[in-house]
């Protein structure tokens, strides 16, 4: 099968087509590439160009070469030893070629290919197989809808388009206008002829000509058509936009006392991490950011990442204010409603409860998916059991634990990986 490749220049990337269908080729070696980067860089280094090596022995296709048995008899153009008849001591067959990264006296080696993933490339790989789970009610937000509605009347238009009411009125009118005054003269001319043939004698010329001028008439009258092009009025058509439903995604952080820089740490990573997999895929979502420890607020992006503000641990605060965003701003109607929320897990005894009654009345009745990662390198508590008793009872409520940095992207994926349909 013939290959063209397209070498026109181009203002910039000119091997745009060349590179998609190389990373296409030799995809899994990429992704284990990707892989392996994750667990040596941090979360906040993702976004970095990272460098892809492919072993020389995948890059090597099939090729015809002169085997070692035969005999050949010719002398290479530029020879200036050899004369024809002569015989030539062939290499010992395991010697022919070197290997590359090893020490070798003789031969050739060939070593591997490296390359640079771009920043695009990389994330394009990296969140391939994710994306946000259970999305089934509706599209994603501002999405290009167009609505086709009625604007009005048109003199012109397609045949499909045909308003009969509106064309018949037309006609009606335009035949009146016009035959009018022709039936105004019809009129007077019947009321004459009637006068006329009452009378016993002398009026026979007059009667004739009231017939004619009557017949004349009623000719011109017939003339004047049932329905013309003029009268045709059609349906007008146009497009507008149509304000289409939304996603969005709420980001809960405990920021309290408890949780202490290395946990922080994990939970600012793992947000990180969602952050990046929301912009990169999805362009037009809302992300909303809230932290709190006894009190919750809603927060920037530069605030909820690099905040060092701290205090006492009330969950409840946060789900409160997320039930009142919910209510206020995003209504189920519209919105698709993600939300996730990352603790240590530690919360008042009494608070806990509150909390699986407000998630379970008021939050995941209207929420796609919610999911909660506790950071706790020690024992669960309350807050960890109601949470998973909901679990148990909602099939869209999700939890897991992360122990340690390198559990971030396993407990990631898992969170959102892809459902096959």
């Amino acid at each position: 099968m013939s290959q063209f490749i397209d070498r026109r220049d181009q203002s910039s990337k000119k091997s745009t087509v060349n590179r998609q269908r190389f990373l296409k080729r030799f995809k899994s070696q990429i992704k284990k590439a990707v892989s392996d980067a994750v667990n040596k860089r941090g979360i906040t280094d993702i976004v970095q160009e990272e460098t892809v090596t492919i072993p020389s022995k995948d890059l090597m296709e099939p090729q015809f070469s002169t085997g070692h048995g035969g005999k050949i008899e010719r002398v290479l153009p530029g020879n200036d030893v050899f004369q024809k008849g002569d015989t030539i001591k062939r290499p010992p067959p395991n010697q022919s070629q070197g290997s590359g990264g090893e020490a070798s006296n003789s031969g050739d080696g060939t070593d591997p290919f490296i390359f640079q993933l771009s920043k695009e490339e990389f994330l394009d790989v990296f969140f391939e197989d994710l994306e946000l789970p259970d999305l089934i009610k509706k599209e994603l937000a501002k999405i290009s809808e167009w609505e086709t509605v009625r604007t009005g009347i048109s003199h012109t238009g397609t045949p499909t388009n045909i308003n009969i009411v509106r064309s018949m009125r037309a006609a009606t009118g335009r035949r009146l206008s016009l035959g009018g005054p022709l039936r105004g003269q019809l009129k007077k001319l019947e009321q004459d002829l009637t006068q006329y043939e009452k009378e016993p004698t002398g009026h026979q010329q007059q009667i004739d000509e009231i017939k004619a001028k009557i017949a004349s008439i009623h000719r011109r009258l017939n003339k004047i058509p049932f329905i013309d092009t003029i009268d045709l009025r059609y349906n007008n058509f146009t497009k507008i936009s149509k304000p289409s439903t939304q996603a969005v995604m709420f980001c809960i952080m405990d920021v309290s006392g408890s949780m202490d820089e290395p946990k922080k740490e994990i939970a600012k990573r793992f947000f990180i991490l969602l952050y990046l997999f929301l912009t990169k895929n999805y362009k037009h979502i809302d992300l909303v950011f809230i932290r709190h420890h006894t009190a919750a607020k809603q927060v920037d992006e530069q605030e909820f990442f690099y905040s060092r503000e701290t205090g006492g641990t009330v969950v409840s605060s946060a789900l409160e204010l997320l039930e009142h965003l919910l209510h206020t701003k995003y209504s189920n109607q519209a919105w698709n409603i993600y939300i996730a929320q990352a603790s240590d897990g530690d919360n008042w005894n009494a608070d806990s409860p509150y909390c699986g009654k407000i998630l379970a009345d008021k939050v995941l009745p209207l929420a796609q998916y919610y999911a909660y990662v506790e950071i706790m390198p020690r024992h669960h508590q309350s807050l960890w059991e109601v949470y998973q008793s909901l679990a148990n009872q909602n099939p869209h409520f999700a939890i897991q634990t992360i122990h340690q940095l390198s559990d971030i992207y396993p407990v990631f994926r898992e969170l959102f990986k892809r459902k096959l349909a």
